[in-house]
C-alpha cells in the first residue's frame, strides 16, 4: 500500500482533476508543455483563471513549471501521475483479490450443489 504522503498526493490529484476546466488544461499539457496564453486558447475562461487552475494543478503535484525568459512553461509532473497510478494499482489489486475470493467461493458452492444433486440421483 502506498505511504500516507503518496496517498495524499493521489487524492489531491484526483480532486484537482475533478474540475472540467482543470481536466482540459491537464489534457492539453499531456499533449505538450505550454505557456498560460497557449493553454487559454480555446478555453471558456480568462488567462488569469487558467493561471489559478494551473496553481491548483501544481499544488496537487500534477504540473510543474520552468522559466523561459519572461514566460513560465507548464508540463505534466510524472511524480503526481505516478502517485495516482500507485493509488489506483493498490485499489485494483485489492478489488481483484476480493473478486478472486468471491469467484472461488461461488465455484465451491456450485461444486457442492452438483455433488448434492449427484447424491440425490444415486439414492433414487
Amino acid at each position: 500500500m502506498a505511504n500516507l504522503s503518496a496517498r495524499r498526493t493521489a487524492t489531491e490529484g484526483f480532486e484537482a482533476l475533478g474540475d472540467p476546466t482543470r481536466r482540459a488544461i491537464f489534457e492539453k499539457l499531456a499533449a505538450s508543455p505550454a505557456a498560460v496564453g497557449e493553454l487559454a486558447q480555446g478555453l471558456p475562461v480568462s488567462r488569469p483563471a487558467v493561471s489559478q487552475h494551473l496553481r491548483v494543478l501544481e499544488e496537487a503535484g500534477l504540473v510543474s513549471k520552468t522559466a523561459e525568459g519572461t514566460r513560465r512553461i507548464y508540463r505534466i509532473d510524472p511524480r503526481g501521475i505516478g502517485a495516482m497510478r500507485a493509488w489506483l494499482d493498490d485499489h485494483w489489486r485489492a478489488a481483484m483479490t476480493a473478486f478472486a475470493r468471491f469467484a472461488e467461493s461461488e465455484l465451491a458452492k456450485t461444486e457442492l450443489e452438483r455433488e448434492i444433486e449427484r447424491e440425490k440421483g444415486e439414492e433414487k
